[in-house]
């Protein structure tokens, strides 16, 4: 299809109503919720069993995993430590920085050196 109008393909249609950073932004929440499903998937947890293992409600998990809402920081903290993972900051590569995917999901298993402690 080569409508005018509607565009050839979805991403000319994305480009032309999101900007690069909404791009760039979307992108890294799709490729860091894909890495929390194939991670409770590879685990075998239920939504169910990651909500009685992080206190995160299983519908409030269903929707971060739709990519219907938006968590807070310490929510995806939670259910990443029930994952036995975590975040890990990474600096970007500067040639890469400016509008391009700059981006590197590295969730790395919990261990002593990066331990995720709640008081």
């Amino acid at each position: 299809m080569n409508n005018k109008a509607i565009g050839s393909n979805w991403g000319d249609v994305r480009k032309e109503i999101f900007t690069p950073e909404e791009i760039l932004e979307s992108d890294l929440r799709v490729a860091l919720m894909g890495e929390i499903i194939k991670a409770r998937h590879e685990k075998g947890i239920s939504q169910k069993k990651l909500e009685e293992l992080s206190g995160v409600k299983q519908p409030v998990i269903a929707r971060m995993e739709k990519g219907t809402s938006d968590p807070k920081l310490t929510t995806m903290i939670k259910i990443l430590e029930s994952l036995g993972m975590t975040l890990a900051v990474v600096p970007i590569k500067e040639k890469r920085r400016h509008l391009k995917p700059a981006f590197k999901i590295n969730l790395v298993e919990n261990s002593d050196k990066h331990p995720i402690r709640r008081g």
